[in-house]
């Protein structure tokens, strides 16, 4: 066909990384026609994978293997990026603190903290790292980053006087918080976080009413939730003298972006920004015909800095069509559409449950890449005919 493609996808969240989301639609775009170029560059917007896209940018970068904690306090094996030339570290809430960790089952945002994500940046700090590189996606926590910096030395004490240790999403159990123990180097390192996440601390925009479901809060649950969360904020208002409740991005996974922005000077950046930035897809996205893209789910919350529309609006840019694939298509595709999106696919071709659809996830994308191709083919051949 004479084509160049570039291929630059999210992961399908608890089935595909981004990675393994490139290499499949790149298999099947060369089983259609082996003559096709293809470009893989594997996007990211703060969440999982993030690492990974940026990395693959970037020479002599590689991944630092290291023990955590997971969200409930068990010892996994995890990483982070580091960039040795400027000794940046690329962190991921995901990592040590994501969902993609606990099953169903195991989503207890009561208990849930952030611990592993604190320890993954004392690692860095460690290693000597200048700059940090901080993504918020996918969390499983409500616990407002309390977890994070007390792995860094934040303590907190309960209504008795009594210090605290796992916290988790039980923040209205705080009393009183001691910033002095907090590591010195934080004060001292360039702190960027990668998040597309503009929403507030609290209300009906809030960390709570917008994600907590997701994270395991119940309809019953979210009015305790919210509540814990408005005491601590007030908490550390009054320590503080600072309020960044309504500042954009403070309800980023689960109130990390609050504390961040209450205890530290950092700089909120689009995740999906900066790894376009890294892996130079602007000057790529010159040369090409068509690109694919996708995510989980497309709906109308991928407006919000999500990778299909962000891909869509810079190849609108320069005339690129797109076509997006995803798992499933929810309310608002009209308003993604209009955002520099040709298509939306649907991998998903017949009948199935959800548990179904992920663990076949691999071949459904391989399927609808390859019929995709078939009507674009078709579409090109009646253009030149007519």
């Amino acid at each position: 066909m004479g084509l160049k493609i570039i291929v630059a996808s999210d992961s399908f969240k608890g089935s595909l990384t981004n990675i393994q989301v490139s290499s499949i639609m790149k298999r099947a775009i060369n089983s259609f026609d082996e003559n096709i170029e293809v470009l893989e560059i594997p996007m990211a917007d703060g969440g999982e994978g993030t690492v990974d896209a940026i990395l693959l940018g970037i020479p002599n970068s590689k991944k630092i293997f290291c023990n955590v904690e997971d969200p409930l306090g068990r010892d996994i094996e995890t990483y982070y990026g580091w960039i040795p030339e400027g000794k940046i570290a690329v962190i991921e809430t995901a990592a040590a603190s994501g969902l993609p960790l606990l099953s169903d089952e195991e989503k207890s945002p009561a208990r849930a903290t952030t611990f592993g994500t604190g320890q993954l940046i004392l690692n860095a700090l460690n290693r000597g790292g200048k700059s940090i590189i901080l993504g918020l996606g996918g969390s499983a926590t409500v616990d407002a980053g309390v977890g994070l910096f007390q792995a860094l030395g934040l303590k907190v004490f309960d209504h008795d006087g009594v210090e605290m240790h796992r916290v988790g999403g039980e923040l209205g159990r705080i009393a009183r918080i001691d910033t002095r123990h907090i590591d010195r180097r934080l004060y001292d390192v360039k702190i960027v976080v990668a998040s597309d996440v503009t929403n507030p601390l609290l209300g009906d925009n809030g960390a709570i009413r917008v994600f907590g479901p997701q994270k395991g809060v119940t309809a019953d649950q979210i009015e305790t939730f919210e509540a814990g969360m408005v005491h601590f904020s007030k908490v550390v208002i009054d320590a503080l003298g600072k309020n960044m409740v309504n500042s954009p991005g403070s309800g980023a996974a689960g109130g990390i972006g609050f504390m961040l922005k209450s205890l530290l000077d950092v700089e909120f950046r689009s995740g999906l920004d900066i790894v376009v930035e890294t892996s130079h897809f602007a000057k790529h996205l010159k040369n090409c015909d068509l690109v694919f893209t996708g995510e989980g789910r497309v709906d109308g919350q991928s407006l919000y800095g999500k990778v299909p529309v962000g891909i869509g609006r810079l190849a609108k840019a320069q005339s690129v069509p797109v076509i997006a694939f995803t798992g499933a298509v929810g309310e608002g595709e009209d308003r993604v559409r209009a955002e520099g999106i040709s298509a939306v696919v649907p991998i998903v071709d017949r009948p199935m449950p959800l548990h179904e659809a992920m663990k076949e996830s691999e071949l459904l994308l391989y399927n609808a890449v390859k019929r995709t191709l078939d009507l674009y083919q078709l579409g090109r051949n009646n253009n030149i005919n007519g």
